[in-house]
């Protein structure tokens, strides 16, 4: 339903300041019934104190979708790492890691591209539309950032953002795709 919202131009753009860990908990509320099904993990490494100026809705649509792939991509008994923290060009980073089946530089290469399909099963079945991916980089980028992956197949996949301290420059309107 984002994904069409976006498309139509239909989505506020209305940054807020919040308490990070907070957010965080928040967010993964609902994805840790999934994550004790598998057995999972999920480890918080973000401290109390930190804020961030964001879009709350889009911060929580792409933690949800990230944290809901390293479930998906994670064997049983694996773990989740989120973390955040200050990085040296004036933005906070925040990271999401897992232990699961890792990802070829091909896939990689094909992640945040809408005319390639990249849909696969998670390690127990489990279905993607890859959209979701797609969506993390347009809120991400409409805050200013950046979104990177690392990843090693058989060892885990993290997903890294970047938003900056400062959304002065950023405009409050609607998101709009080319």
């Amino acid at each position: 339903m984002e994904w069409s919202q976006i498309q139509k131009g239909s989505v506020s753009f209305l940054p807020t300041k919040t308490q990070l860990r907070s957010l965080f908990d928040e967010s993964i509320t609902l994805l840790r019934e999934s994550a004790k099904t598998k057995e999972i993990e999920i480890v918080l490494n973000i401290s109390e104190s930190l804020e961030i100026v964001a879009d709350m809705n889009m911060l929580q649509t792409i933690i949800r979708n990230l944290v809901s792939n390293a479930i998906k991509f994670t064997q049983k008994g694996g773990q989740v790492s989120l973390a955040a923290k200050y990085n040296n060009d004036n933005c906070i980073e925040i990271s999401i890691k897992d232990t699961g089946i890792g990802m070829s530089q091909n896939i990689i290469d094909d992640l945040f591209r809408i005319d390639i399909q990249t849909v696969r099963k998670g390690t127990e079945g489990e279905l993607s539309t890859g959209l979701g991916l797609l969506l993390c980089k347009e809120f991400v980028e409409k805050h200013g950032g950046k979104i990177w992956i690392e990843s090693m197949v058989g060892v885990g996949t993290t997903f890294n953002f970047s938003i900056p301290l400062n959304l002065e420059n950023v405009q409050s309107s609607n998101l709009l795709i080319f």
